[in-house]
């Protein structure tokens, strides 16, 4: 086998199984940071590993003995060793691991031990809580999740996020240093915990989707490692608390969103709005998906939440043949309970917009200006761009011109900026 090949199985078994592997280790020690740790280690014996000696027969079940054996190391180099050893040894049992050695049967000792079939659900589940923990900084919380729930390595999400390598690290670092010092057990929050935390860990996913989905600087448009991972997380969470309206709605909202990608962007990587989009291009399998969804949160009952609400335009958006057949009055009036239950700056100005569709522009004005009175989003491009627009069409030649102005110097990402450049170019081009 090539090293490449090697190379390439070691990342494949990883994006698939890391979460299990490390929630598993985390149960077996009880020690979030130090699972993490040495699932850690027994990635990086794999990568050297399994290119010389070829891919085992039951790589989780190498990578669980491996991160097992390391645990075992660390746990005989610390003070505490007789009372930690012996309880690690009370769960060996027969094959199991001895004075740090691999077991004799490694498949066998890994599902004895640790690959609990009716355990893994809730180590994936409780992985998830933990790393979203609400005493972690937002950053932490992001970069915790994509490490130890989407296996994705430190480069990977500095990459993701245009931050150092040393940040994410870190900032990890500094996350199971916290939650150590917290001594924040792996085990399942209570139900009212979980009830508690669900939103943080709704919340960090969405973000995940949203850099991915629409990047806040750099080249590119779409990040789709990003916007990938956080439909792949929004799906095992909605498998793991099926009856939980909002975890439903927002992987309807982020299937319905990601179903627009393919004609969100031209041939040169150029960015292609929605009046321009080929619908023919939208992925019409992840509206499917999307749609079933909606319908599952709507059948759980307890109404519709923030996501859920969000998806219900989405889908709108997803049934229209075009722009001018999209139903804007309802979508208008989604967004106004969308404002009821989570009123946000970002909620009343993409409303502005639904108004300027199925009001016209003199109608939606006033609402941003209200934003702009409040000093609303400030530092964003967006408020000057939707102004700029509505003022476009209100036949409001110089006051748009310096809305757009403003709007070109807040715009962090370069493909979005060269749009609001063309646009400013051809108001000038209307004088």
């Amino acid at each position: 086998m090539t090293d490449h090949t090697g190379r390439d199985a070691v990342g494949a078994v990883w994006r698939i199984d890391s979460a299990r592997i490390v929630g598993a280790l985390a149960r077996y020690t009880g020690d979030f940071g130090l699972a993490e740790d040495v699932a850690q280690e027994a990635l990086a014996e794999a990568l050297v590993t399994w290119p010389r000696d070829g891919t085992p027969r039951n790589p989780a079940g190498w990578l669980l003995a491996v991160g097992r054996r390391r645990a075992i190391d660390t746990y005989r180099r610390r003070s505490a060793l007789d009372e930690k050893y012996a309880a690690l040894a009370h769960n060996l049992g027969e094959g199991g691991v001895v004075a740090g050695s691999l077991p004799t049967d490694p498949a066998r000792g890994v599902e004895d031990v640790l690959w609990d079939p009716d355990q893994i659900d809730d180590d994936v589940l409780a992985l998830m809580f933990i790393s979203c923990h609400p005493m972690l900084a937002r950053e932490a919380r992001v970069a915790l999740t994509l490490r130890v729930v989407g296996g994705l390595t430190s480069d990977e999400i500095a990459r993701g996020f245009l931050v150092p390598t040393a940040t994410v690290q870190a900032r990890i670092t500094r996350a199971k240093k916290m939650l150590g010092s917290a001594r924040e057990p792996f085990e399942l929050p209570s139900a009212a915990e979980r009830a508690e935390r669900l939103g943080t860990v709704l919340s960090v996913i969405y973000l995940i989707f949203t850099e991915g989905s629409s990047a806040s600087s750099g080249r590119d448009v779409l990040r789709l490692d990003l916007a990938s991972e956080a439909q792949r997380l929004a799906r095992v969470l909605a498998r793991l608390v099926p009856n939980e309206p909002e975890a439903l709605g927002l992987l309807a909202l982020l299937e319905l969103t990601a179903a627009r990608f393919p004609a969100r962007t031209g041939p040169d990587g150029e960015p292609v709005l929605l009046d321009r989009q080929d619908r023919s291009r939208w992925n019409h399998a992840a509206i499917a998906r999307g749609r079933a969804a909606l319908a599952r949160a709507e059948r759980v009952g307890r109404g519709l939440g923030p996501y859920g609400l969000q998806a219900t335009i989405a889908e709108c958006h997803a049934s229209a043949e075009s722009v001018e057949a999209t139903d804007w009055d309802r979508i208008v009036g989604v967004y106004e309970a969308l404002s009821r239950l989570a009123p946000s700056a970002v909620v009343d100005l993409n409303r502005a917009v639904a108004v300027s569709m199925a009001q016209g522009p003199a109608e939606a004005l006033p609402i941003v200006d209200r934003l702009v009175d409040t000093n609303a989003l400030a530092n964003s491009h967006l408020l000057p761009m939707v102004r700029g627009e509505l003022l476009t069409r209100l036949g409001r030649t110089e006051e748009a011109r310096a809305e757009l102005l403003v709007a070109i110097d807040r715009c962090g990402n370069d493909r979005e900026r060269a749009v609001l450049e063309a646009k400013l170019a051809d108001l000038d081009g209307g004088d």
